[in-house]
Parts: C-alpha cells; structure tokens; sequence
C-alpha cells in the first residue's frame, strides 16, 4: 500500500534519494591548487612536457587511492588529494620513472593519510610521506635523475623531456665548495626537482596563498626565520660549508616548503605559538641537515620530523596557558583565606 497522508488520504510523495558526489571541492585547497600552477608552468618550461604527463598521472593515481577507501563508503574524495598529488609530483626529479612516481603517490596517500582517517585526520604530511619512501627505496633514481633545464625562448614548450644528460644541483654544487649565481636560483634556470627551482615563481604562488588566507602567515615566517637564523648561527661560529642566506633560502626546496609544505594545515600546530614554535624549529633543522647529514637536502626530513611533535606542541602551549590563568586566578582571590 502506498503511503497517504491521513488528513486527505492523498500517497505522500517519495523523497529523492539524495545524488552520490564522486568529489567534495573545498575552496581553500583550490585556493592551494591554483598557487602550485606558477610552478608547473616552470616546470613545463624547464623540463618540457613530461612534467605536465607526470603532474596528470600523479594526480589520477592519488585520486583513484583516496577513492578506492572512501568511494566503498559513498563518501567523495576531497581537493585536498590534489594538493598533496601537486605538491607530490612537482618535488620529483624530472626524468624519475613513472612507475616509481606511481609507488611514491599511492604510499603517501594510502600510509600518510587514509590510515589516520582520511582528509583532516593525517598526522604526517601525504606529499612527504611518499616522497620519503621512494627515496629511501630507490635512493639512486631519486638523487641522480637531475637534468640541466631548457632556457632560452620557448625553451622545454617545444619538448616533451629534457636531454638526459645528469646535472648536479646547487645543493650538490654548494656542498662541493663550487658557486652558484644567485640570479639562476631566482629565475629557476638550475638543475633541480621539476617545480622547486624558481623562486620567483613559488613567491607568486605563494604570496597569493598567504593573501588568500589559504596558508597561515605564522608557519611560513617562522620556517624562513628558523633556516636564516640558523644559517647565521653557523656561520657565526665558524662552521665551513654553509653558504648565505640568499643563497639558503634560495636553493633546493627551501622556498617550495615555506610556502607549500610547512603550511599544510592539519599536520600541523592548531595554536600560534605553537606554530611559531614548529616553523622556527623545522627551518632551523633544514640548514642543519643540510650541513651534517648524508642528504643534500633536508626540507622533507625536517618537516617530518616536526610533523611528529605538532600535537605535543599544541597541548604544551595549551597547557602552558591554563596554567597561568590558573595563577592570574588565584592571584585575584587573594589567596586562602
């Protein structure tokens, strides 16, 4: 019998089942998105065209991990997975092996963040994740992939990849005793990962974040203090091999994790002075790694690293704060009586 309504006996019509989203579009990641796409055009124009198809099937690839967990639960995948995919793919070498790619971005989403939960419950950075574990599994392609870049006119618009022809980065050059021009490091005309090797272009997508509140200021300045104060404090003590600052923060990964990186919110503190606390430690270990590890670059390490101990952070700072309103307290009550 078909349901009625019993003041007219008229059948109640049947609500619509509710339509299945395949995506859930969040405005701030979009926001993210659109900063990295200074980036990959460099990365295009440097590299050539292999990076845009390397950018697309990371991106499908960590699209389709995300959704094998939550599509079984008629759950859509977020834009958060691409920004992690972004992020993933444009601090890869520009000649790694697709297949290698493909291991790196499915770990990093599956183990770096479905495992916690999924969107907003991921204690580990996911782009990090995965870039961490193919550079442990395969160490050789992931350190000797670097290729001289394209310049000059339509440079790598006309190629689809790179002569390879391996180059050293300025990491490397650095760390050999050798120099490099501050004014390739800015243009982004170096050896490099495919969207970490022009400043220029990562400040225009990352000022644009900044101003578009889709990263918080507090993480970027104090990553940026930590790496300078560092470096100065090395140099102040003697310590051979660590180049300037310019050159610091202009070389390797350091301004791609200032402003993609360090900021990715739910890895990271929820307080501000946490956060201060997180970014100055973070910048600062970037330069010390950079000078005393077997690894040429430390933004992924360091930033892992800091990822472990954001929510201690949190609860010491909140801690910290309850208890000195605990004494303002007792201090207005006068005390016992």
């Amino acid at each position: 019998m078909p349901m009625t309504d019993k003041a007219d006996n008229q059948p109640v019509p049947k609500k619509p089942a509710p339509q299945r989203r395949i995506f859930l579009i969040q405005a701030m990641m979009m926001k993210v998105v659109a900063g990295l796409l200074p980036a990959l055009g460099g990365a295009v124009y440097f590299f050539g065209w292999r990076a845009a198809l390397m950018t697309a099937w990371v991106l499908l690839l960590g699209v389709l991990a995300e959704g094998a967990f939550v599509w079984r639960q008629k759950k859509p995948v977020t834009s958060a997975v691409f920004v992690t995919s972004l992020i993933f793919s444009l601090s890869l070498p520009p000649t790694l092996p697709f297949w290698m790619a493909a291991v790196g971005i499915v770990f990093g989403v599956v183990f770096g963040k479905m495992v916690f939960g999924g969107t907003g419950h991921n204690v580990y950075n996911p782009a990090m994740v995965g870039r961490c574990f193919i550079y442990v599994a395969f160490p050789v392609a992931m350190t000797g992939s670097f290729v001289t870049p394209f310049s000059g006119g339509p440079a790598g618009l006309e190629h689809l990849l790179p002569d390879a022809v391996t180059s050293a980065t300025p990491l490397r050059l650095l760390h050999a005793g050798g120099e490099v021009a501050l004014s390739r490091l800015v243009t982004g005309d170096v050896a490099g990962s495919l969207g970490e090797t022009s400043v220029i272009l990562l400040a225009i997508g990352g000022i644009y974040i900044l101003l578009a509140k889709a990263a918080n200021f507090r993480l970027f300045a104090s990553f940026v203090a930590g790496g300078i104060l560092a470096t100065l404090a090395l140099r102040g003590l003697g310590v051979s091999g660590v180049p300037g600052v310019l050159l610091c923060l202009s070389s390797g990964a350091f301004a791609f994790g200032a402003f993609f990186v360090i900021t990715e919110p739910i890895s990271g503190p929820k307080t501000n002075e946490g956060r201060i606390i997180y970014g100055l430690v973070a910048g600062a270990l970037v330069v010390v790694l950079r000078r005393f590890s077997n690894f040429a670059e430390g933004v992924m390490f360091a930033v892992l690293f800091v990822n472990t101990f954001a929510p201690i952070l949190d609860i010491a700072v909140k801690g910290v704060k309850a208890g000195r309103a605990n004494a303002r307290a007792a201090g207005g009550s006068g005390g016992p009586a």
